[in-house]
């Protein structure tokens, strides 16, 4: 089956350079760098076109797992069969599965990202709870000490109007009308300082 982008020539030349086991290792590596230069010349273009189809269009990646297949080809060449008319299917099947690997590992690998992000992240400031805090409490301070206390004892102590009348030695009455006007003074003391709901 010819696999798209093949050139369907008869390679006698790539055939004959295929590594022949017990050759002699000089002559071995002149034939490894002859073989290598037949593998580029007759299969570098369909092969890249046979890969940028599988990676998308991305030229960069593509020319990676081309160089990848070129380099599994020249290691696996004294397995490759010299009877073939071209070894573009099995360059194609060996690239094919070189991205599906490839795939495999972006997915699994999260994200990258820089530090953009964290520089913009929103973090919680420590100085305007201080400062909230100092408003408070002067604020506080600026009320009598009777509607301090009812608004300690009903807000800051969470205890309810009966609680607080019994704690106090109070009616209950006068500490519902203490924590009224308590709040309002309260209120007023917060909007002088610049405080606002």
């Amino acid at each position: 089956m010819a696999v798209p982008g093949s050139t369907g020539r008869q390679s006698g030349g790539l055939r004959s350079l295929l590594r022949r086991p017990g050759a002699a290792r000089a002559a071995q590596d002149a034939a490894d760098e002859q073989m290598v230069a037949e593998l580029y010349r007759e299969y570098h273009r369909p092969l890249l076109a046979f890969v940028l189809r599988l990676t998308g269009g991305d030229r960069p990646w593509a020319e990676d797992v081309v160089q990848e297949t070129m380099i599994r080809a020249w290691r696996s060449a004294d397995r490759l069969d010299d009877r073939t008319s071209s070894l573009m299917p099995w360059l194609a099947t060996v690239s094919r599965r070189i991205v599906i690997d490839n795939r495999r590992m972006r997915e699994v690998r999260p994200p990258e990202v820089g530090d953009g992000p964290l520089e913009n992240l929103p973090m919680a400031d420590e100085m305007d709870a201080l400062l909230r805090k100092v408003v408070v409490t002067e604020a506080l301070e600026s009320l009598s000490p009777a509607h301090r206390q009812a608004l300690t004892e009903t807000v800051l102590r969470d205890r309810t109007v009966n609680q607080a009348a019994e704690h106090l030695g109070i009616p209950v009455g006068t500490v519902k009308s203490r924590v009224y006007y308590a709040l309002r003074a309260l209120r007023i003391s917060l909007e002088e300082r610049g405080v606002t709901s």
